[in-house]
């Protein structure tokens, strides 16, 4: 397949999922989303085990952003090129905010702590986006799109939050940034070869934060087993694994 028919799919596939969250119905935030199974307070901290477990982010997160700063000289990561390294600095600073948000909306859940959770998320998957961009389609094209790509995973929770506080919620372009690079992520891993080696790493980090998201599903089921751990628990877990097994790419890899 050629260059220009691979970038096309990857076109419609952009274009399929914008136009499926235009032509869906508003989606306003559930309330019963914030009624999480496990709410006992340890330390007097409420909700413990929720707000706890997302240490795990940000010491994920902060490791990252020491491997990939700029100015780095022991080698622990290698760029073939400087500016390659911005995506990664994005991604592993909004992770570690993402811990911080999340720590803080587990204190007390409601659509309003919920915005300092999905903030950095929101940054994190664009970072994520555009690192794949950069090492697989286009250096110049993934740097270019970093900047309005952060830009549009705020306004995606801002839209949603200012929505919310008129009656009006709507997730909808909040679900296009969060779930879209999920699935582009892995498109690209297969359709364009990577300038580094261990490229399927880049499909293992998705698929372990998918199963996360199937961990928050069972938040309830999995607590009822026993009482010890809940899913939401479990999803924090997970998910911060996606972030190691990300600098774990990084710092084993080599130039292709």
């Amino acid at each position: 397949m050629s260059r220009r028919a691979r970038l096309g799919l990857l076109w419609a596939l952009l274009g399929a999922a914008a136009l499926a969250a235009l032509l869906a119905p508003p989606i306003p935030q559930d309330p019963a989303y914030h009624r999480f199974a496990d709410t006992r307070v340890v330390w007097g901290i409420p909700n413990a085990l929720n707000v706890l477990s997302n240490v795990l982010f940000v010491l994920v997160g902060a490791l990252g952003l020491w491997s990939v700063w700029p100015g780095r000289s022991d080698g622990l990561v290698h760029f073939q090129l400087a500016g390659e390294r911005w995506p990664y600095v994005v991604f592993f600073g909004g992770f570690a905010l993402t811990g911080l948000g999340s720590a803080y909306y587990h204190l007390a859940p409601g659509n309003e702590t919920l915005v300092w959770d999905r903030l950095p998320l929101a940054v994190t998957l664009m970072g994520l986006f555009s690192a794949t961009v950069v090492e697989r389609v286009s250096v110049k094209a993934g740097l270019v799109v970093l900047g309005p790509l952060v830009l549009v995973g705020i306004a995606s929770v801002v839209w949603w939050a200012a929505g919310e506080r008129r009656g009006e919620g709507d997730l909808r372009l909040y679900a296009l940034v969060q779930f879209f690079p999920m699935l582009a992520v892995p498109v690209m891993a297969l359709l364009f070869p990577s300038r580094y080696t261990r490229g399927a790493d880049l499909v293992m980090v998705v698929v372990i934060y998918g199963l996360a998201k199937g961990f928050e599903l069972l938040d309830a089921r999995l607590f009822s087993l026993g009482g010890v751990v809940s899913g939401h628990t479990c999803k924090h877990v997970v998910a911060s694994l996606s972030g190691y097994w990300l600098w774990r790419m990084l710092i084993m890899r080599k130039p292709a």
